[in-house]
């Protein structure tokens, strides 16, 4: 039987949520050259594949952060995951912002979320860790105790696994790169002699798309 992260990242490759192409790589909006692109929005629009992440992400949240009292979506990619987990085990739903509104309220943080409230982050995806973990310093501002997070996928970047462990921020993911690699890998969508371009870029993305 297959690992969890390795279902997920078939998941992900079938329905083109995560796509590879490391002879004709994207280019970020940081200005990165990679050979890798992820657009989880797209589980959403495959019943089976919602389903299944959904069922997931909420099973990781019971078992692993018992005590939460609501869940919390990432703008924007994370705002449905997240409600769909909120909607599955009953508790109350917001979301953080990239930015406060300019009109209205200006709020930063959308929904009833109060001080002293124990919050579960929902991500759908982690790549440097910057928006994710400001979004947890939002809430810790607003009084919240963030318990952890929860994704569906990381390129698991040390830059990123540093800035976690120096938030004291405890992340779960459902799957991650080097699952990614691997299944593709297993179900041939990409060659044996593409992995080592895979791994390279892994190891230094910035400056692999100086090379680009």
């Amino acid at each position: 039987m297959k690992k969890l992260e390795h279902l997920v990242a078939e998941k992900l490759l079938k329905v083109k949520a995560v796509k590879l192409q490391p002879a004709n790589p994207f280019t970020w909006a940081s200005g990165w050259k990679s050979p890798i692109y992820c657009d989880n929005r797209k589980t959403l629009s495959y019943t089976e594949v919602r389903n299944f992440i959904r069922t997931e992400l909420t099973r990781t949240v019971m078992e692993q952060f018992a005590e939460v009292d609501v869940i919390v979506g990432v703008a924007t990619g994370a705002i449905a995951q997240g409600a769909l987990v909120a909607d599955q085990m009953g508790l109350p739903f917001g979301y953080v912002r990239s930015a406060a509104k300019d009109h209205g309220m200006t709020n930063l943080i959308e929904g009833d979320i109060r001080p002293g409230q124990k919050v579960v982050v929902v991500e759908d995806l982690i790549s440097t860790g910057g928006s994710s973990l400001k979004a947890v310093e939002a809430l810790r501002q607003a009084g919240c105790e963030v318990v952890g997070m929860v994704a569906i996928f990381t390129y698991d970047f040390p830059i990123a696994n540093q800035k976690f462990k120096e938030a004291g921020v405890r992340l779960l993911t459902l799957s991650n790169y080097n699952a990614i690699v691997e299944e593709a890998l297993n179900i041939s969508y990409i060659a044996a002699d593409e992995v080592e371009t895979l791994k390279e870029w892994r190891k230094d993305p910035a400056k692999w798309g100086l090379n680009k």
